[in-house]
């Protein structure tokens, strides 16, 4: 018997300046990133960022079953409206941001089931309206290279996949939420009051975003594994294309 064909993931690649395997540029995604839709049975399939002004991007993400907004460099701040660009910024890529901007923006609009993750979630909510803090403050108070619990909102998708109302995060930024993007709620918290998670109600199809990075500690973190677990099954669903 044949087994039905694992739904098919679609993940922005991120631009690399240096890969030494391939000698050259690349475009890449992280390798537990993508370990972590395989091991929930997902394709996990890169795709290339283009211009949106040149490419129609709701046409390509038409074929896929699934979306993930991966992690990354910083947006450029003109993107949610700062004036000007605190000197903590950096991996600013324009192409990037409007490529990523616009999948997030067409994913949310298709109904597509949509996982994002640390950039990922800046992205929804800048696509939605919403703001960034440029710096937590630098060493000893952003979250970078740090394990911490984040609590998770009762009834909420997160603790729903999860199944648990504390998650040990593994995180790796400097940005985080200042202005909710229009529709979405807060979901997770870390004890500084961080947001480390938000969701969107009424939204038209399966939705969850982190700041955390759940791939870090999938392979061993049942917790963060459902959260790839819930993507896939998502994807797996039927949906009016």
């Amino acid at each position: 018997m044949s087994r039905a064909p694992r739904p098919l993931i679609a993940i922005p690649a991120r631009f690399s300046a240096t890969t030494s395997a391939l000698r050259y540029t690349a475009e890449v995604n992280a390798r537990a990133l993508v370990e972590a839709v395989w091991r929930a049975g997902g394709e996990p399939a890169s795709i290339h960022p283009v211009d949106p002004a040149e490419h129609d991007v709701a046409e390509r993400l038409a074929r896929f079953d699934g979306i993930l907004l991966p992690g990354g460099g910083d947006l450029a701040p003109h993107r949610y409206g700062a004036a000007d660009a605190h000197d903590s910024v950096y991996g600013v890529d324009d192409l990037q941001d409007d490529f990523d901007l616009e999948v997030a923006r067409r994913t949310l609009e298709s109904g597509l089931p949509l996982l994002a993750i640390c950039r990922g979630l800046q992205v929804v909510n800048t696509a939605l309206g919403g703001t960034l803090h440029q710096d937590m403050g630098g060493p000893g108070q952003d979250h970078r290279h740090v394990r911490h619990p984040v609590c998770l909102a009762p009834g909420s998708v997160l603790a729903e996949v999860t199944r648990a109302d504390k998650a040990e995060a593994s995180c790796y930024h400097h940005q985080h939420i200042d202005r909710l993007g229009e529709g979405l709620t807060v979901t997770a918290r870390a004890a500084d009051g961080t947001i480390e998670g938000v969701e969107r109600a009424g939204g038209a199809g399966w939705f969850a975003a982190v700041q955390w990075h759940p791939e870090d500690t999938a392979h061993e973190d049942p917790v963060q594994q459902r959260l790839f677990d819930a993507l896939v099954e998502a994807a797996r669903s039927p949906r009016i294309r």
